[in-house]
């Protein structure tokens, strides 16, 4: 029993902590298993390396600040027909990131854009790579309000740093000069550095509105566009789907004929 304490310490010592928790568990069984020394010393480190693996994994996703957590597998591309499952798939396999390639999803709200940044960061984490995802109007408030602070370079690291940066919803809100000079800082910063994975309900010739300087929206299209991946999404929302199915539409039709006069 003194040797089975000196190991577990021996374990804590070298921060081994897991497998030193289940060090005599795993000793009782592999001498009713009669299990070689090699096989019971694999065992143990490999409880150590998953539970390790884990927490890493568990982190990596907490300092993404995804807004959820679902998959490709959870993807439903049979009510997004306009979707060509073989690229996503393809997209998945990470090779974009190598490259320093964008992917741009467009299309009108509820499609699924944000279902797939998600699925794809989920990957790009469990493969090692750093993720920060953040809505465009909160992302461009910070870069503003850093600007005006004069610590926008400081600022400027942090959507920098991950090797996979998501900017959500760009367009839902329109930009002033300053905001659209900010985002194309950022852009350019990141241009062959790192890539951007980007969801806009506007299509690219509403983005100079957008940023109310076309010459800014521009600049900033040539470098996301030119090592890139577009998705354009064409199908209904999967909000509304539930709400069809469920008969609301219906309902609020009938409510909305019985509400109108009837003519003379």
């Amino acid at each position: 029993m003194l040797a089975i304490e000196q190991a577990r310490q021996h374990l804590e010592h070298l921060g081994l902590a897991q497998a030193a928790g289940i060090l005599e568990g795993r000793l009782d069984a592999a001498a009713q298993k009669q299990l070689p020394y090699a096989d019971f010393l694999a065992d143990l480190l490999r409880f150590e390396v998953a539970v390790r693996r884990d927490r890493y994994l568990r982190t990596r996703t907490r300092l993404a600040h995804l807004p959820f957590q679902r998959t490709l597998e959870q993807f439903d591309f049979r009510f997004q027909p306009s979707i060509d499952e073989r690229q996503i798939r393809e997209l998945s396999t990470l090779a974009f990131i190598s490259d320093a390639a964008n992917i741009i999803l467009l299309g009108p709200p509820g499609v699924g854009k944000t279902h797939l940044c998600v699925a794809l960061a989920l990957k790009a984490i469990d493969a090692g790579q750093g993720v920060y995802f953040v809505r465009a109007h909160d992302l461009l408030e910070d870069l503003r309000r850093a600007q005006s602070e004069h610590r926008l370079d400081r600022r400027m690291r942090v959507y920098l740093a991950p090797k996979v940066l998501i900017i959500d919803e760009f367009g839902v809100w329109p930009y002033d000069r300053v905001a659209a000079t900010a985002l194309f800082a950022l852009i350019s910063a990141r241009y062959e550095r790192g890539s951007v994975i980007l969801t806009s309900n506007k299509s690219f010739a509403e983005w100079g509105d957008v940023l109310g300087d076309t010459v800014i929206a521009t600049a900033i299209l040539d470098r996301l566009l030119h090592h890139s991946h577009v998705i354009n999404i064409r199908g209904d929302s999967y909000r509304l789907r539930e709400k069809k199915r469920a008969g609301l539409f219906a309902t609020l039709g009938q409510a909305e004929t019985a509400a109108t006069p009837a003519k003379a």
